[in-house]
């Protein structure tokens, strides 16, 4: 590794890149201690960023248009403008502070490099001056100092129309001659001006230090004892750089072009300017390491904030609202989905808010039957809750207009509240929802009361299960659903299609089935139908497909309709919807403690769910509130087969009693039911037990792809 010698008044140091500050040589602990000598400061802390703006913007325009290539960055720190009331009245008063040690900077600056003194006493009389001051203070009135004396510079090289007034005023004899020779002097103001541009980059990594949270720095992490030990050498060098700078100024002005790569303070500014480069990376490391240990303090003291605050009794809803969306109150975080209007949360005061809590792969299927359901609510005067919408983005992904896009284009079509943009969303409440509500891709429910209080983590379930009947979703309401439900046909199958509700009002037999075996479903509805007709009993078949639904599924329902084998589901929705209800009853039993063997529900429901996870076929028959039989494809097929051998019980027993003896006879101890839930479906157990045999089940592990 290569490195730079550069003379410091007295001794000799090396320049390398590594991020080494503090040398272990003797002379630089002895200059260490000369500079720790200096500062005594005495408490006064100053707004010193304000005055950091002001110096990059002088030092942007003080910089000569006429010399191309030389012009620093706009003055973007911050992002504000000078011109801003609020930034003029601040600005003013930090410099009503700190004008006299500026204007007294300035003046020994300009005295000590008159006298040809060398810059390492130059910059340890300059931290003599401004011991009093902080490191953050004392490098930027050093920085203000030499701004003043760098505008002045350009303005006698006549690079803006007052500067060649003053050019032709003064008459000044030495600058024309070295304006013409401005090729010979670029070399030097691009050193000056990428030193500068350095010394700002170094200064601003120290005021970023000083922002730094004080109530955790304070707790003295490693972190911040490096970086502390680093700001005084990189105020140093910022400081002689400074002066470096100063005294290339002098020559500028006052010395012939010939003299100036003669003189011995003819500093090597590239050297400085690499001596800074590699204080300004080291530095940078340490205030990103300060910052992570800062945001990490912040992330947990906010996240156990919201913690207490979601645990807290209030008088409404609002408090937590905000600090869910929204808490500050200069913007409306809300849209209004009847008017497409951006609103206040105030909108929400004291209502009953169910917060559906999702991803932008909001599916269709979800979306259509939670706004039929919605608008169904709608029409009763007597509503008191609103829903809205809280989209949950991977911040780690550009928002990009794709993004953007899809977003739009599923809030323009809800008929509720949602929020006006992801943005709005604190990450502490995204983290809280993820880890306390437990999303994980799926859409949530939650359930705020008037007071803002969780009373359920997700009401999802209950809205597919029963629909408008849920509300207010309650754990409590949900509970008493449960109560007073049994297993029935109605149940099963609820409002999916109004035909099966007209079937059941009528008295009718009802079979519903399923798979993807087309073979099977032919040589089982015809089957059916032959038997029902030598049992004499009014039969109705229903085809509801298979659980997460796919194009063989759709191409299967249009040839049973084209060969007329039984009835379908008109829309592949409601296919999906018949499998979400029977999923979301499972949930809905887990979230309250039940098994299959304390539940009798929760048996039928793992029943039907095993049937699904084979790629065979499967059935149940039932009517109206009566007994269901139910069973695979191949066993309900040659139960039927066998009609001739159980018949004569129907009229005993009644013909789903008759069935369902019939196959218990057939059942035989070797089976393999399956169980199949996406790994983001949430409150899966450990174990879980068979609903046939009721022994445990294995868990495996399967890849599926969506293509038929």
């Amino acid at each position: 590794m290569t490195s730079k010698i550069v003379p410091t008044g007295g001794t000799m140091h090396q320049i390398g890149s590594d991020s080494n500050l503090i040398s272990k040589s003797a002379s630089d602990k002895a200059m260490m201690e000369q500079i720790q000598a200096t500062h005594s400061p005495d408490g006064r802390e100053f707004d010193v960023k304000l005055l950091l703006y002001v110096i990059e913007d002088i030092l942007h325009h003080a910089t000569s248009p006429s010399i191309p290539g030389l012009g620093l960055a706009d003055a973007t720190l911050y992002g504000r403008s000078l011109s801003d009331d609020f930034v003029q009245s601040d600005i003013s008063d930090l410099v009503e502070l700190l004008a006299q040690p500026i204007n007294i900077t300035f003046s020994e600056i300009s005295s000590k490099c008159s006298e040809g003194l060398d810059s390492h006493t130059i910059t340890l009389a300059l931290l003599k001056i401004l011991s009093s001051f902080s490191w953050d203070a004392k490098v930027m009135i050093a920085l203000a100092a030499f701004s003043m004396n760098y505008s002045r510079l350009w303005l006698l090289l006549g690079s803006n129309p007052l500067g060649s007034s003053l050019v032709q005023l003064t008459q000044l004899t030495q600058l024309p001659d070295m304006i013409k020779r401005t090729d010979s002097l670029k070399l030097k103001f691009e050193a000056m001006t990428n030193l500068i541009k350095v010394m700002l980059d170094v200064t601003k990594c120290i005021v970023e230090f000083k922002e730094l949270p004080s109530q955790y720095i304070a707790l003295n992490p490693p972190e911040m004892v490096a970086a502390t030990a680093s700001i005084s050498i990189a105020v140093y060098w910022t400081l002689r750089s400074i002066v470096a700078c100063a005294l290339q100024i002098k020559y500028f002005i006052g010395m012939r072009l010939e003299h100036m790569a003669k003189t011995e303070e003819d500093w090597d500014l590239s050297s400085l300017a690499q001596k800074l480069t590699n204080i300004h990376n080291h530095l940078q490391k340490q205030l990103d390491l300060c910052l992570q240990f800062s945001e990490e303090k912040g992330d947990i003291e906010r996240f156990q904030g919201l913690v207490k605050l979601l645990q807290t009794t209030h008088i409404d809803n609002l408090k937590i609202l905000k600090s869910l969306i929204y808490a500050k109150d200069d913007q409306l975080p809300l849209v209004d989905g009847s008017t497409k209007r951006r609103v206040s949360i105030d909108v929400l005061r004291r209502k009953n808010v169910l917060l559906l809590i999702s991803n932008l792969d909001f599916s269709h299927e979800e979306h259509f039957i939670l706004g039929q359901m919605y608008t169904k609510s709608r029409q009763h005067p007597t509503t008191t809750y609103e829903v809205v919408w809280v989209p949950i983005v991977d911040r780690t992904t550009p928002w990009d207009e794709v993004e953007q896009r899809k977003f739009k284009s599923i809030q323009v079509s809800m008929p509720w509240f949602s929020v006006h943009h992801p943005s709005l969303l604190d990450p502490t409440a995204i983290k809280y929802i993820k880890e306390v509500w437990h999303f994980n891709k799926k859409p949530l429910l939650v359930v705020l009361d008037p007071h803002g209080k969780v009373v359920n983590p997700n009401a999802i379930h209950m809205c597919w299960i029963w629909g408008n009947m849920a509300f207010p979703c309650t754990t409590l309401t949900e509970e008493a659903l449960w109560e007073g439900s049994t297993w029935t046909i109605e149940l099963l199958a609820d409002s999916i299609d109004q035909s099966i509700l007209n079937w059941i009002k009528d008295g009718k037999y009802i079979c519903l089935y399923g798979g993807e075996n087309l073979d099977w479903i032919r040589r089982f509805t015809n089957r059916t139908r032959v038997v029902a007709e030598a049992a004499g009993i009014p039969l109705e078949m229903m085809y509801v497909g298979k659980n997460n639904p796919r194009k063989k599924v759709w191409k299967i329902s249009s040839v049973i309709l084209a060969e007329k084998l039984s009835h379908i589901l008109p829309d592949p929705t409601l296919i999906w919807f018949f499998w979400v209800r029977l999923e979301s009853m499972w949930h809905s039993k887990m979230q309250h403690g039940k098994t299959i063997e304390n539940d009798p529900i929760m048996n039928e429901i793992m029943t039907i769910l095993s049937f699904d996870g084979s790629d065979k076929g499967w059935a149940v028959i039932s009517q109206g509130k009566s007994e269901m039989a139910k069973a695979k494809g191949d066993t309900i097929l040659k139960s039927l087969a066998l009609f001739d051998q159980w018949k004569d019980r129907i009229g005993q027993v009644g013909f789903v009693n008759a069935l369902n003896d019939n196959l218990n006879e057939l059942r035989t101890p070797q089976h393999c039911d399956h169980l199949i839930f996406p790994c983001t479906a949430e409150n899966i157990p450990e174990t879980i037990v068979c609903a046939t045999c009721k022994t445990h089940m294995e868990k495996f592990i399967m890849y599926r792809c969506c293509r038929d």
